[in-house]
């Protein structure tokens, strides 16, 4: 509005200065009603799809970390029917260390129960003793893997509510059924593990009936025949407490009365389906936090408005023609300024909207070349692993076959354990810190890198203290640190006649591992710990490891640093606080 084309106001008017007041509170009213009922709108849907977006990303968590138990759990038959103890037992009708026999196996593998079941479905071995004796001929689990020869699953009802989940498999010889072998599924885990959080979880099977649930009156009813029943007060029942309605879009679903958002997803698995709830509880408190402060901003600028305009009335009709050529300069002036603000303006969006994406490709690209650069040793590993476990079945020799698979396994959990830690290279803490001991770390570290050093010579050297060096610190992250260190040693040393590394822990004030190689240095220390910074070939290295290193021993209250020996060679050095002067190095 041209503050120039407005009528000029006569002299000494009191009720045109009335008018000026009640239009100037008119307008700030309406101003400040449009913008709480827009910022309202906009609020809510942002909130709301984040909101839900945590909530797809936790569904997919425990979906993937029960299917992992699942698919993990069901290799445990076909491996037992093949013991000769087991066979043996069973064609000689001889049990006596039957049971011991299940219960190391168990301990072994970890899981939840074994049962072995002759001919007539007696139990003749278990790993809990009061189920010797007791009898299974009529169970799913016996008389399905009896009729088709192959790994079955089960979910059968069990006393006081719940299901019992189950893999069993016919153990034969010479063509003719034995016994069965039985192995428990323990699901309930992960049923008591959700029950901790917000969400409430179900999964149903194929038929729409609920197998596990956080509320335990949902469990063996059709899902929409649980959810109509009244729940009794629960973690879900707190977790929904004071949530309000919210925004102008309807909820997904309503749930004891409360408005919830549904998430589901199947699950690959027998057609299983997922389902969680997850309450609005702070989508309107977030929202009325930002309304609050707009409305306080508009009272604070009605209130400066108003004083400004009874201070302006009674000079107004003085001063006004005065005024006027000065305000019509001022005001075009002003628009010269729009105008050049609004092309800046845009200009800065266009540059945002470009860094963004820009960010978010470096971002990409750094997570998946970190991704490939920490999984690739153990995948080696494994592959060595598997060739040896294929040899060792070929010359008949399961029980040591089954070490190589116990190893195979713990690798794949380090392997979890590392992509857990890329995911949130963004973001620091979460990790579960407790003491350990350096030397421990030390020789996981050379027994994970044992196919390695196999394939060339390398004299490798370690002076340790006999007592034990204790550092606060996530005992995997650390341990990859030492990996990528001796990684690195073998690298450097690739060229070198008689090559040799040196491992030299002590420990003082601080506890200090060395790793030296004898191979030709570093040529830019400067530069070293660097992302993407590598003197290796194409296709041998992406320049990570040292860099990921660095930021966990930061993380961890230390410091990793570098340099070249007196005689040659690359040096090392991994400072963290000792045991009990951590709280003296975090200060």
């Amino acid at each position: 509005m041209q503050l120039s084309n407005l009528p000029n106001p006569l002299p000494d008017s009191p009720q045109l200065s009335n008018w000026w007041l009640r239009l100037a509170a008119g307008v700030l009213i309406l101003l400040a009603v449009g913008v709480v009922l827009v910022t309202n709108r906009w609020l809510s849907e942002r909130f709301t799809e984040t909101t839900r977006n945590r909530a797809e990303l936790r569904l997919a968590l425990y979906s993937g970390n029960m299917l992992s138990e699942l698919q993990r759990t069901s290799v445990v038959p076909l491996l037992l029917v093949d013991d000769p103890a087991i066979r043996d037992a069973l064609l000689k009708g001889s049990f006596t260390d039957t049971t011991l026999r299940l219960i190391k196996v168990q301990g072994e593998i970890g899981v939840a129960s074994i049962l072995l079941l002759d001919g007539d479905g007696r139990a003749v071995g278990a790993t809990d003793r009061n189920l010797l004796g007791s009898m299974h001929g009529e169970a799913a689990y016996f008389v399905e893997a009896q009729r088709t020869r192959d790994t079955v699953f089960s979910a059968t009802p069990r006393e006081g509510g719940g299901y019992n989940f189950t893999y069993s498999r016919v153990v034969q010889a010479d063509g003719r059924a034995l016994g069965v072998i039985v192995v428990g599924v323990d699901l309930m885990k992960h049923e008591r593990a959700w029950a901790g959080l917000q969400d409430a979880v179900l999964v149903t099977d194929t038929e729409g009936t609920v197998l596990l649930a956080t509320e335990p009156v949902w469990r063996g009813h059709p899902s929409e025949e649980a959810l109509g029943k009244p729940d009794s007060p629960s973690a879900f029942g707190r977790a929904l407490k004071g949530a309000a309605d919210w925004a102008q879009n309807p909820p997904d679903a309503y749930l004891s009365g409360e408005a919830v958002l549904r998430t589901e997803a199947r699950v690959p698995f027998r057609g299983w389906k997922m389902v969680t709830f997850t309450a609005y509880d702070s989508v309107r408190e977030r929202v009325n936090g930002v309304i609050a402060l707009e409305i306080m901003g508009f009272a604070i600028l009605a209130a400066l408005t108003f004083y400004i305009l009874s201070r302006r009335a009674w000079s107004q009709s003085m001063s006004f023609r005065r005024e006027s050529a000065e305000l019509r300069l001022l005001n075009a002036r002003l628009s010269r300024e729009i105008a050049e603000r609004e092309k800046v303006q845009k200009n800065l969006e266009v540059a945002e909207l470009t860094l963004a994406q820009s960010s978010k490709l470096a971002a990409l690209g750094e997570m998946s070349a970190a991704v490939s650069h920490e999984l690739n040793q153990p995948l080696a590993a494994m592959k060595t692993y598997l060739a040896g476990a294929r040899l060792l079945l070929q010359r008949k020799r399961p029980d040591e076959a089954l070490s190589s698979f116990q190893r195979i396994d713990d690798l794949i959990d380090r392997m979890g354990a590392i992509t857990r830690q890329l995911k949130s290279y963004a973001r620091k803490g979460g990790e579960a810190f407790e003491p350990v001991d350096l030397r421990n770390c030390l020789s996981s570290a050379l027994s994970m890198m044992e196919p390695q050093l196999k394939l060339r010579v390398v004299r490798i050297t370690r002076t340790l203290p006999r007592t034990p060096v204790m550092v606060m610190a996530d005992r995997i992250r650390l341990e990859q640190v030492i990996i990528n260190l001796l990684r690195n040693a073998l690298d450097a040393t690739k060229d070198v006649a008689q090559p040799q590394i040196d491992l030299l822990l002590t420990a003082g004030e601080t506890a200090v591992l060395s790793v030296r190689d004898n191979g030709h240095g570093i040529a830019e220390l400067d530069n070293v710990f660097e992302p993407f910074y590598t003197t290796k070939k194409p296709g041998e290295g992406v320049g990570l490891g040292l860099a990921i290193s660095s930021g966990i021993v930061t993380d961890l209250g230390g410091r990793l640093t570098a340099h070249n020996g007196d005689g040659g060679g690359a040096v090392f050095e991994v400072h963290l606080p000792v045991l009990g002067k951590e709280i003296e190095a975090a200060e």
